[in-house]
């Protein structure tokens, strides 16, 4: 990820306590808990984290942003596979809704850039979702002086927790400390899309540890499997 830059002032941008709710966004549609990633795949550990992050601080819902290209990190699957498989996952619930603007989007898919476009229809800077383990490493993100500026920040975040990764306030960098006062809890999943991956590459099974209508399609199109293509 590249390192923040200098930026000219800006309108202000209204912004709650990180862990909070936001604003109801306009003309009372739905507030958003944004989460963003790969999903190569998307697995149960991602839905029911976001799910119980979402009820946990106010939001009715969970926005899933499939990263077209992300920073620093080369996707397994190509962005429209790994899109149909999100969409297969939370196909007919109310709770997540999904976002495909990070496709159409060239370069790479930074989080300050959804973040601004967000901003823009909301009407307010949009609450982000993201683990204990990223928070030594937002100093370093894409934008990071508009992200971590108290005073009118790009966005919103709220802090999850993750197994393996406990909150040492002092010994984070000094310009996020203030996001690690009131994480989330949520329960625990040790599971990964790189676990995953690894199990269908030597023909094991992933059956509970991703959604049964995301493993039907990853069957049926031979995803992951060793020597397949990108989709």
């Amino acid at each position: 990820m590249s390192t923040g830059s200098s930026h000219s002032p800006k309108s202000a941008r209204p912004t709650a306590p990180a862990g909070q709710a936001e604003p109801a966004d306009l003309a009372g549609s739905p507030r958003d808990l944004c989460l963003g990633g790969s999903f190569d795949p998307i697995h149960v550990g991602h839905l029911a984290v976001a799910r119980a992050a979402a009820e946990a601080t106010g939001f009715d819902r969970v926005r899933l942003l499939v990263a077209g290209t992300s920073p620093g990190k080369a996707a397994a699957t190509a962005a429209e596979v790994r899109l149909d498989l999100v969409r297969r996952a939370v196909e007919g619930d109310p709770d997540f809704v999904v976002d495909d603007r990070e496709l159409h989007r060239t370069g790479p898919s930074f989080t300050a850039d959804t973040a601004e476009a967000l901003a823009a229809e909301l009407g307010h800077p949009p609450a982000w979702l993201i683990g204990s383990d990223l928070l030594p490493t937002l100093p370093r993100w894409h934008r990071a002086a508009e992200l971590l500026d108290r005073e009118n920040p790009l966005l919103s975040f709220v802090v999850m927790t993750r197994a393996g990764h406990p909150i040492d306030v002092a010994a984070l960098p000094p310009e996020v400390r203030h996001l690690a006062t009131r994480p989330v809890i949520v329960p625990q999943f040790d599971v990964s899309s790189t676990m995953i991956r690894d199990r269908l590459a030597r023909g094991l099974s992933i059956r509970y540890l991703i959604p049964d209508s995301v493993r039907e399609l990853i069957e049926q199109r031979g995803l992951y499997r060793a020597g397949s293509s990108r989709g």
